[in-house]
């Protein structure tokens, strides 16, 4: 019923904005895409309220984006209902194009041909585009059409800057109101399949020792079903979550290329050190055995969400949102058939030694990626102005609450909730139509950890009232038998950082800084395989070549440009 007469509320607004247009031929829009009166709930346009006649609807204008971190089929975004939603408010589609091989390639190639789409999100290529001047300054364009991105932005404006002092992309982590902690786990952990934690007893697992031997009794008493043991993701810039779990394994979280030392606030790189020599030590070990898949080095990204959605894969280590397709597909089945749930993936707090874990992100801001503006963009006053819009808080409910009534609902309280229904029928497969995958993230949005100016969580997973709803009867099971309610719970909570995540700190593109993580990526990139499917005899020589070669790195000039812009963090964050 609410549903239909959205329908009827969308067909009578554009039958009167025709007969306003025919009526007033000559008395024209501003044609900037701005309309007042917007309710997302329903997508339609009210009156502007002031006497006069209504607005000119916008011209139709298309603009592409191309996504470097996108694991989606490429849409046009009024093709889905919040993407149709928005092209009525302001007259904007976006042809989206997500990335198919690899990053660096891609963006090289546009760089070359200096022709670019009219935005991208260039992900961990950005340093490529920003030193190859590809997006415009959007300073002055936020100033004149963007009253939303300043409210927003406006308290990140500083960090935002280059050096230059100019704006030249939009992130997508900025906290709006109170900071709401994630009660799933979206960021890193040793995930095993739940079937694997059943039949062991729900042990409490939280060595590399005890997590690898629970993987490796599995196998074994299943031989018949031919599992693979362990995976690794290594495709293209997402390598990290191959070269990552050193630093997690030690307690600390994910500052990327460095991990920081709470009290001095000293930085030290770790790709070469005894912590890295244990982790690819203990995957050689696992490779002798069988248990290690060896595509893991030649898959693609598709490849190893196909792999974790066949069953046949045990465990692996990975960040929650870099899985979230694969997970969703596993418990879109567990939902059609319970006994399916065996299959989903169950996330630990996996250290060496049974150090306090650091897997969950404390707050922070992440200035070193997010979404721009090109020197080939048509029209950027408008895209701005689209990206204003968007910042609207009603449409920040669209995109991420969705419409009152169809998917979530409203309590006597004012209290956003989702029904048992509405959870049941938002699958991937009804994202996808939605909308709400193509504009999860991505945009210039509230960060996830934000809240409404009502005090309803941003991100509804983070409502309390909607995880509860989430979690199946199998979901509260196991984590009944661990003791907790969230999954978080399961994890140690996060020290403050104020300078976290390291990774953010911006380094220009030809810096030494810069330089250097490109050769450490490459060099990682050449040596973490050959030590991983090393004969076991052959580990050691193998690492110290490894040893020898990373040695011609300066990496003393890179740890204190990392720990220098630390304590500039802290001391900026102390004014």
């Amino acid at each position: 019923m609410v549903k239909r007469k959205w329908m009827l509320l969308v067909m009578t607004a554009v039958m009167l904005l025709s007969v306003v247009a025919s009526a007033c031929s000559n008395s024209g829009g501003n044609g900037n895409g701005k309309s007042e009166g917007n309710n997302a709930n329903t997508g339609t346009n009210s009156a502007n309220g002031n006497g006069g006649s209504e607005e000119k609807p916008p011209e139709k204008a298309t603009f592409t984006i191309f996504n470097g971190a996108g694991a989606a089929k490429d849409i046009n975004t009024n093709e889905t209902t919040i993407g149709k939603i928005l092209e009525d408010q302001t007259g904007v589609n976006f042809k989206l194009e997500n990335l198919v091989g690899d990053l660096n390639t891609k963006i090289g190639t546009m760089i070359a041909s200096n022709k670019y789409p009219d935005a991208i999100i260039p992900d961990a290529a950005i340093d490529e585009v920003l030193g190859a001047g590809a997006f415009i300054d959007l300073t002055d364009l936020i100033e004149e059409h963007g009253p939303n991105i300043k409210r927003v932005y406006g308290p990140y404006f500083n960090q935002m800057k280059a050096a230059d002092g100019k704006i030249y992309f939009l992130p997508f982590s900025n906290v709006v109101g109170e900071y709401v902690p994630d009660p799933n786990i979206n960021q890193g952990a040793f995930w095993v399949q739940r079937r694997v934690l059943k039949e062991a007893g729900y042990p409490q697992i939280k060595t590399l020792d005890e997590y690898f031997k629970l993987v490796e009794d599995y196998v074994a008493k299943h031989k018949e079903e031919d599992l693979t043991g362990f995976i690794s993701l290594t495709h293209d810039w997402r390598f990290f979550a191959t070269t990552n779990p050193p630093m997690h394994l030690m307690g600390y979280p994910n500052d990327g290329e460095v991990t920081v030392d709470l009290n001095t606030l000293e930085a030290k790189t770790y790709s070469s050190s005894d912590a890295t020599k244990r982790w690819l030590s203990k995957l050689n070990e696992l490779n002798a055995k069988g248990l290690f898949d060896k595509a893991s080095f030649v898959d693609n990204y598709d490849q190893y969400l196909a792999k974790l959605t066949s069953g046949k894969v045990v465990g692996f280590f990975d960040y929650g949102w870099q899985i979230g397709n694969a997970q969703n597909v596993l418990k879109d089945a567990a939902k059609k058939d319970p006994a399916k749930d065996d299959f989903v993936y169950f996330p630990l707090p996996v250290t060496f030694d049974g150090e306090k874990d650091q897997y969950l992100d404390p707050p922070g801001f992440v200035k070193n990626r997010g979404i721009g503006i090109t020197v080939s963009a048509k029209d950027p006053a408008r895209i701005v102005q689209y990206f204003d819009n968007l910042l609207k808080e009603e449409n920040q409910v669209l995109k991420s609450w969705g419409i009152k009534g169809e998917t979530y609902e409203v309590d006597e309280k004012g209290r956003f909730y989702r029904t048992a229904e509405q959870i049941a029928k938002i699958d991937e497969a009804f994202r996808e139509e939605f909308g709400f995958k193509y504009y999860d993230w991505n945009w210039p949005n509230y960060g996830t950890n934000s809240t409404l100016a009502d005090g309803n969580a941003y991100a509804p997973g983070l409502q309390a009232e909607v995880f509860q709803m989430s979690l199946t009867e199998a979901d509260k099971m196991i984590l009944d038998k661990y003791g907790a309610k969230t999954y978080a719970e399961m994890f140690a909570a996060p020290d403050e950082r104020p300078w976290f995540p390291a990774w953010g700190i911006p380094k220009e593109q030809g810096s030494q800084p810069q330089i250097y993580e490109t050769k450490k990526t490459e060099l990682t990139k050449k040596y973490f395989p050959k030590l991983v499917l090393a004969k076991p005899a052959d580990f050691e020589k193998v690492w110290t070549e490894y040893q020898g070669e990373f040695g011609k790195l300066d990496t003393a000039a890179y740890e204190k440009f990392m720990t220098d812009e630390v304590k500039k963090i802290v001391e900026q964050v102390k004014q």
